[in-house]
């Protein structure tokens, strides 16, 4: 009986690094997958924009580091297998490409079932049909090509692993750049950002123009000013980037403004359940949205809804 040749400690760090890479590629890979239908076909009853966004930022910065790795440490064991053919039949090696076999004919199982289990319920959208053929798509593929890794006793002369990386980066790239085209250049997310916690900002004014209202026997603060407290420990917030106050005036009976100036269009619904300080005034339910440049906002308390503290 023939006996298999023995790893090497460079053999077991290389097909470590390999499964690594793949594996942590593959989640991404669906990640990127799945918010990209979110965001495409979004469900009104869970879906969360800016939630989303950050979840594909995290899918692409995976693949963009663990991609190229993968690549990279996959030509070197193919550039190493080539040289010495026996590299193919390390204990190693086998045992993760069967481990990898197990793992995604499991997943194509529980991805088949998934998809069975809902449509005897009645429960197939849109939404759920693509997220079941990226998750299938992605096995299969994984997969079928490690069956014929295992299969295949040489490589010296196949073209079939050039190809298939060239084609999977193809597809890697693609998703990547899809990500950039939603969420857009870092110099934009920065943009975003600030204009979140100016939102942020405005959001914790208002509250405390209301407490100040009901605190203050009906009186709303005549500056922003007022509203500085000592005991409390607050004071009010300035604009993240520029450090300009922001605008505040009051109107008839119990109207007030909020006013700032924004770098970007706002992303998503501005009136979403994570937005801090909801609810503060009748005319909070229309919306935070706001475009570039000075935008105001007009907020007016309902006596009914904020009674005054007696």
């Amino acid at each position: 009986m023939k006996s298999l040749p023995r790893s090497t400690a460079k053999d077991v760090f290389s097909h470590l690094f390999a499964i690594v890479t793949l594996y942590v590629s593959v989640v991404s890979f669906i990640i990127l997958g799945f918010q990209y239908i979110d965001v495409t076909f979004p469900d009104a009853l869970s879906f969360y924009y800016t939630g989303a966004l950050d979840a594909i930022r995290a899918g692409m910065a995976s693949l963009i580091v663990m991609w190229p790795a993968f690549v990279g440490i996959s030509w070197f064991m193919y550039k190493d297998a080539k040289a010495d053919s026996e590299k193919r039949e390390i204990a190693i090696r086998k045992w993760l490409l069967y481990l990898t076999l197990f793992v995604t004919a499991i997943t194509i199982v529980v991805d088949l079932i998934t998809l069975v289990n809902y449509f005897l319920n009645g429960e197939i959208t849109t939404r759920f049909i693509l997220k079941v053929l990226v998750v299938l798509a992605t096995a299969v593929a994984v997969f079928a090509y490690y069956l014929w890794d295992l299969r295949t006793e040489s490589i010296a002369k196949s073209t079939v692993p050039k190809k298939t990386a060239v084609a999977a980066s193809v597809v890697v790239v693609a998703m990547i750049v899809l990500g950039f085209l939603l969420v857009g250049s870092p110099a934009q997310q920065r943009k975003v950002r600030f204009d979140d916690q100016r939102v942020s900002d405005l959001a914790t004014i208002q509250n405390e123009v209301t407490n100040f209202y009901q605190l203050k026997k009906g009186v709303l603060p005549v500056t922003l000013n007022d509203l500085t407290n000592t005991l409390s420990g607050y004071s009010v917030p300035v604009d993240p980037s520029t450090g300009a106050a922001y605008e505040y005036s009051t109107g008839d009976g119990l109207n007030f403004t909020l006013c700032a100036t924004f770098e970007a269009d706002s992303v998503g619904d501005q009136t979403d359940v994570s937005m801090p300080y909801r609810a503060y005034g009748t005319d909070y339910y229309g919306s935070w949205k706001h475009g570039v440049g000075r935008v105001c906002f007009d907020r007016t308390i309902d006596p009914d809804l904020y009674p005054l503290v007696k």
